[in-house]
């Protein structure tokens, strides 16, 4: 067990000030460095697409409604279809730059970049915030990978402020923290949580955002003891954060109650 940090220092760190953008969202970043060009001859779903090199790209930042493809047991998320129809629509037979913002290979081999293509006018289309906002992707960011999030949150947030694609569906509602039920048939799937947050707690060196009485059974945000810095490093102002509306992007778990494990803080949005 590792007790509270006693320097100064990284007490310090915790409890610096919060730096917010416009809209609530916080980690102004879009440094990406260039990765070459390709032409894009098969898109594979909404998010992932071949290049005729052979080498298949995962469009890092987003998360489109998945298909099943090969995957045993696997069921057609809602819009999937749609979604790599899309994205066929306006990328298959471009010639697409690639430019990256973090890791560059997966465990799987894919590529991992942000595609840039040009329309008929000659003009740039950025494919992630297209399809973001075309309502048929979820911003998806790892802590290897975090380039852009604020302009990618702001392309999510147009289209489901107008209900696009998959905002207009069930599955993909914002459920509310308190929503036990909900959050408890929710195990094992990708969510975006909002709520107020009760209470904050630091114990054997993990990070704990409580949005319920009791932590055992209420939803909660859990940061690893190895990912503490991560948050340490963002400036955020925990001491600040009680009684503010959080919204939280992650997988949601059952560790007692629903929980969501948050690697990086630009998994949070401060919604106040």
């Amino acid at each position: 067990m590792n007790p509270v940090p006693k320097t100064k220092t990284y007490r310090n760190m915790l409890a610096s000030g919060l730096y917010l953008l416009a809209g609530g969202h916080a980690y102004a970043s879009c440094n990406l460095t260039q990765g070459g060009s390709d032409k894009i001859i098969e898109v594979v779903d909404g998010d992932t697409v071949i290049l005729s090199s052979g080498k298949q790209v995962r469009m890092v930042g987003t998360q489109a409604p998945k298909l099943a493809l090969s995957r045993k047991n696997f069921i057609d998320w809602p819009l999937a279809d749609i979604a790599k129809i899309e994205l066929e629509n306006i990328a298959l037979g471009k010639q697409v730059t690639l430019q990256y913002g973090g890791l560059k290979i997966d465990r799987h081999r894919r590529i991992l970049a942000h595609l840039f293509i040009k329309n008929d006018e000659g003009d740039d289309i950025w494919l992630q915030q297209y399809m973001l906002q075309q309502g048929l992707a979820r911003t998806y960011s790892f802590k290897d990978n975090r380039s852009c999030i604020t302009e990618l949150l702001a392309a999510e947030t147009s289209a489901r402020l107008a209900d696009k694609n998959i905002w207009a569906h069930k599955y993909y509602n914002i459920i509310n923290a308190t929503d036990l039920k909900t959050l408890n048939q929710k195990h094992g799937t990708y969510q975006l949580i909002e709520g107020k947050l009760l209470k904050f707690e630091y114990r054997y060196g993990q990070l704990y955002f409580n949005f319920g009485q009791n932590y055992r059974t209420d939803f909660t945000i859990n940061v690893p003891k190895r990912h503490r810095m991560a948050f340490a490093q963002s400036n955020l102002d925990f001491k600040n954060m009680i009684g503010k509306t959080i919204r939280v992007r992650g997988w949601l778990e059952q560790r007692g109650g629903p929980m969501i494990e948050a690697t990086h803080p630009e998994q949070l949005e401060f919604l106040d």
